[in-house]
């Protein structure tokens, strides 16, 4: 009786963390579907705006609730241009976490994938060493939408975040101010199978591309392999 619990207590144990480690590779992969699919449409990111931007995130089906004034709570990827003017190649993505802020009418009840735009090397940084409250520590704004659509107005000139969001089809910009970003080192441990901080993964390249992270770097590398930020 007592080999049988051991046995069983070993592999709960054993079982565990290639559970944990699934459900992120599956968020990697679910962030690679969702960005491939918005570069794809005709009303997607501008490509004047999306090659000046040092970092992506991808928060696939956000998920919004009903607390007081409302609020969202939503896990995704993050991952940036190598080096650090963030000039290099699509590197191994980091985990992430959007917490809190009222997104308004425009979620209704349904999940909402958001994709946010890192326009400046502050923001990145700023990100990826703590938890940043969205037009507070970083100034934020809806994204302009629309392949040809400039990437030189006033608003987003301004911006170090632009931020967009997908429900029922619709891709539009959208203000995310008053949410919070931050680093998801826990699925960080799930998906890397160690200790590994955001900013170690970006800016040190502690760990190796997952394969999880394939379509997701692939899709970015194509569709914008240069950096023309100045």
């Amino acid at each position: 009786m007592k080999k049988t619990l051991l046995a069983l207590s070993l592999a709960l144990s054993l079982a565990v963390p290639l559970l944990a480690q699934d459900k992120e590779q599956d968020r990697v992969q679910n962030a690679g579907t969702v960005m491939q699919e918005i570069l794809k449409a005709p009303d997607g990111i501008p490509q004047s705006v999306l090659d000046k931007a040092d970092c992506v995130v991808i928060l696939p089906s956000v998920l919004k609730f009903a607390i007081g004034v409302g609020g969202s709570y939503g896990r995704g990827v993050m991952t940036c241009r190598g080096g650090a003017t963030f000039h290099g190649k699509w590197g191994a993505p980091s985990m992430m976490a959007l917490e809190g802020g009222s997104f308004g009418l425009q979620l209704g009840g349904n999940a909402t994938d958001f994709i946010l735009l890192l326009m400046t090397p502050r923001s990145a940084q700023s990100i990826l060493a703590s938890k940043v409250k969205l037009g507070a520590d970083a100034s934020a704004a809806a994204g302009p939408v629309g392949r040809t659509a400039s990437a030189e107005t006033d608003v987003t000139l301004r911006a170090e975040i632009l931020s967009y969001s997908r429900a029922r089809g619709l891709f539009a910009g959208v203000s995310l101010a008053g949410s919070t970003l931050r680093p998801d080192n826990g699925a960080n441990k799930n998906l890397y199978g160690k200790d590994v901080s955001a900013q170690d993964i970006v800016f040190k390249k502690a760990v190796p591309v997952p394969e999880c992270a394939n379509v997701l770097l692939a899709t970015l590398q194509k569709a914008s392999p240069v950096n023309k930020s100045k």
